[in-house]
């Protein structure tokens, strides 16, 4: 009896986490469903939703082949990641979180990127951010390293940007492990981290925007106590594996964690803890708001905090008003 024939594997494969989602869950999919790029899969991985975004996941299902559903238990962003990378079968990753929305061609650009050089092991872009309806915003990531070595450079600040940008080759998350489900945030730098700390894989960096990333009411929600343990708890990390090469630059990477909390806080409308984590970094390393002028503008933000308010109400619309 002759043996059936092998299945194709796809060349991507995008991972979708989802977790309470439904109202976005359909504009992701459907950037998906639009690529110029085809030979991908696109795992959706349910993370114990209880507001029926499965639901508006089924019809692509059935009218696409590419698309899967998977559903597991709540564990968290990283452990839906896992969970779907553990279920694919493509050569390269994909991340798309399921509130953002990927431009026709991301997949497009990327794939031929790492088929072109072997050398490279990770792609991602530049991106725009989206307000909570989709509608654009000026606010714009370049994605432009502060280093030319991706390991200090990103010490200081995760130029990747977010958790939906990245398209790596598989074979380094066998090398470097999974996503760390004990994060419950930076767990993004903690990965990117440990494939910079490798020193065998190069980070390409698309200066077009292809990517939108939403910024919605329940992210200017946190534990600012919690997101500071978890950063030190990062970096403390990078420093063991590598410490000879991270010694040096501590300080410059302690001044970024700072000014990023403090710029955290001034989006949440915690304009004296802002204050105080500013005055942080600029005891850590005041030459950051020399040297890169994000961080000077972070800087001017928090003195004039009432007028800061104001202007991200109006660029952001009524769902972050009161940031």
């Amino acid at each position: 009896m002759a043996a059936s024939p092998k299945a194709i594997s796809p060349k991507v494969s995008a991972i979708v986490p989802a977790y309470n989602i439904r109202s976005y869950i359909v504009q992701a999919l459907a950037s998906l469903e639009c690529q110029s790029f085809h030979d991908f899969e696109a795992i959706v991985v349910d993370d114990g939703s209880s507001d029926g975004t499965a639901l508006e996941v089924e019809p692509f299902v059935k009218r696409d082949s590419r698309f899967k559903l998977l559903r597991k238990q709540n564990g968290g962003l990283s452990s839906a990641r896992n969970y779907g990378i553990r279920n694919a079968s493509g050569e390269y990753i994909a991340l798309l979180d399921g509130d953002d929305i990927y431009h026709p061609d991301k997949l497009a650009n990327h794939v031929d990127r790492l088929n072109s050089n072997p050398d490279i092991g990770v792609v991602y872009s530049a991106s725009r951010a989206i307000r909570d309806d989709g509608s654009p915003t000026f606010m714009y990531l370049s994605g432009k390293p502060v280093s030319n070595d991706p390991l200090l450079a990103l010490l200081c600040k995760n130029f990747i940007g977010h958790g939906s940008n990245a398209v790596f080759r598989r074979c380094i998350y066998d090398e470097v492990g999974e996503f760390d489900e004990g994060l419950r945030s930076c767990e993004d730098l903690d990965f990117w981290l440990r494939v910079a700390g490798t020193r065998r894989w190069r980070f390409y960096r698309e200066p077009s925007v292809l990517c939108y990333y939403r910024i919605r009411p329940s992210g200017l929600s946190f534990n600012v106590t919690q997101m500071q343990q978890t950063c030190e708890q990062v970096l403390q990390g990078a420093y063991h594996r590598n410490p000879e090469l991270v010694e040096s630059v501590l300080p410059t990477a302690y001044a970024y964690m700072y000014r990023y909390l403090s710029r955290l806080c001034l989006q949440a409308s915690n304009i004296e803890q802002a204050r105080d984590f500013m005055k942080q970094a600029l005891k850590a390393d005041s030459s950051i708001f020399v040297n890169d002028p994000r961080s000077l503008l972070t800087l001017i933000a928090v003195h004039l905090a009432p007028l800061t308010r104001f202007m991200m109400g109006r660029v952001l619309g009524k769902a972050t008003s009161a940031s």
